[in-house]
């Protein structure tokens, strides 16, 4: 959930605005209000089940997560439309699934309008073909000075953050290609890995809607 407190409310509400947490509890007071309970994601007091590492809401406070798994690469390039092949296979309820192909300009603007991304892509770091990876990058070491055309996680990324928004909270599930070059369609491990994808995905965004 994301927090957005009233203006005006009370100041230590105020600090949490924009913060995300999990709903704890649902309470109802004397006079029959409403108010919800909720734990914030970086509370290091969270798991102690004190009371003061609960906050109270109204429910007019509190909003859902948008969420955007975005598939990118390039379909004609072999392995590297794992990604889109994968966006092209899922939908979840209360989150946006969408094929962004090699439009990086797109996707960077887009980012501004969600609490979290998860991107899809190829992802070669060495290991067998078909490996699945759930990669967390430093949104503090994205760099300024990537090529704005590249297609991958770190360019887009970079641009939005050129664009001067908040980047969202953001992970990476990858794959490790077995053949990038000029051919349709997927090898046969990165095929095979896509059942495998598709159950990591949803495992992931169980987690982050809490």
């Amino acid at each position: 959930m994301k927090l957005r407190p009233r203006v005006g409310g009370d100041v230590f509400d105020l600090a949490l605005a924009g913060k995300t947490a999990v709903v704890d509890v649902v309470e109802t007071d004397m006079e029959g209000r409403v108010f919800v309970g909720v734990l914030v994601d970086d509370d290091p007091g969270r798991d102690l089940g004190e009371r003061g590492h609960r906050f109270f809401f109204t429910p007019a406070e509190v909003f859902p997560l948008r969420v955007l798994v975005a598939g990118i690469g390039n379909v004609f390039l072999g392995d590297d439309g794992f990604g889109c092949e994968l966006a092209r296979r899922v939908s979840f309820e209360g989150v946006d699934v969408a094929d962004f192909g090699i439009r990086g300009m797109d996707l960077a603007y887009a980012l501004a309008d969600y609490d979290v991304v998860v991107f899809l892509d190829a992802t070669p770091r060495g290991s067998a073909p078909g490996t699945l990876y759930l990669i967390e990058p430093d949104l503090d070491g994205v760099p300024l000075d990537v090529d704005a055309h590249a297609m991958h996680p770190v360019s887009v990324l970079a641009l939005a953050k050129t664009l001067g928004g908040e980047l969202p909270r953001t992970l990476v599930l990858g794959c490790e290609p077995a053949a990038v070059e000029e051919f349709t369609g997927l090898s046969d491990p990165v095929q095979a890995a896509l059942d495998g994808a598709e159950k990591l995905l949803e495992e992931v965004l169980r987690k982050e809607l809490g």
